[in-house]
């Protein structure tokens, strides 16, 4: 009996101990529920805070989907969907696709281009006729059915960065994607670490990396203010896209041990 006994304890410590470990594991967490835009902030250049002018950004069949059917001109009309709180170390998932035809008056740039805004400035922080955030921009591009055009590239609204040790102050860059045309979906994630690190992937592939995402210097100085934290936005940029997931893991308490650090993104990249 006593042999019984110790023996159910061993496999409950066991199952415990399993458990517990379980529960340490990182976990994608849901930014986006799949019914509505709570917890999201919207800013529409020439409109206040959380007007959603023209039902820009609603949720249909389990996907936040951006839309310009209720606009007449677009009219530089930029608009960005905030998440609630900002994050510093993290890595961080969508999975979107562009349909339709683009709004009239866009700009021809704008033409299947979408984005996923990091480290940037506060919603309530910009200005009525901002259009872009100060963040740094992994853009989001689609094929037109016969050139090459990559996605996760970089854009700088209101920022620069370091690449090969060299300040870049061009606004924008490529990536070393693939090029997806049509309507399918594609995962992009972004691992960003504070004001060291950020890392594109597409599909699981990573397809550029760069430091020091930075503030555009003042004053005649080269370098700007490192930006160690921000919040995070996905763009209205006159085409039609639907995002069906939006998802994070918080990587603080593995920010600082590179080892560990690169087996969790390992782990949670090949789930994806």
């Amino acid at each position: 009996m006593k042999t019984k006994t110790y023996s159910a304890l061993v496999i409950l410590s066991c199952a415990l101990f399993l458990a517990s470990c379980n529960n340490n594991k990182p976990k994608w967490k849901q930014l986006f529920n799949g019914k509505d835009l709570k917890d999201w902030q919207i800013k529409i250049r020439t409109h206040p805070l959380n007007d959603n002018y023209a039902n820009t950004f609603s949720v249909k069949d389990g996907n936040i989907q951006v839309r310009y059917n209720n606009y007449g001109d677009f009219n530089q009309q930029y608009g960005h969907l905030f998440y609630k709180k900002p994050y510093a170390a993290y890595l961080i998932g969508v999975e979107y696709r562009f349909v339709g035809e683009q709004a009239k008056g866009g700009e021809g740039w704008a033409i299947r281009n979408s984005g996923l805004m990091l480290h940037g400035q506060s919603p309530n922080s910009m200005t009525i006729d901002q259009d872009f955030p100060n963040s740094i921009e992994m853009q989001l591009l689609g094929g037109n059915g016969k050139d090459e055009r990559t996605t996760a590239n970089i854009c700088t609204p209101g920022t620069q960065y370091v690449f090969n040790d060299e300040i870049i102050q061009q606004h924008c860059a490529n990536s070393s994607s693939k090029t997806f045309h049509g309507d399918q979906w594609v995962r992009a994630e972004a691992l960003v670490l504070r004001d060291s690190l950020i890392v594109h992937y597409v599909n699981g592939e990573e397809v550029l990396r760069y430091t020091k995402p930075q503030l555009d210097p003042k004053n005649g100085a080269k370098e700007g203010k490192l930006l160690t934290s921000g919040s995070i936005s996905l763009q209205s940029e006159s085409h039609p896209v639907d995002f069906r997931k939006v998802e994070i893991v918080n990587l603080e308490k593995f920010a600082n041990d590179p080892t560990k650090l690169k087996e969790v993104i390992e782990e949670l990249l090949a789930k994806n």
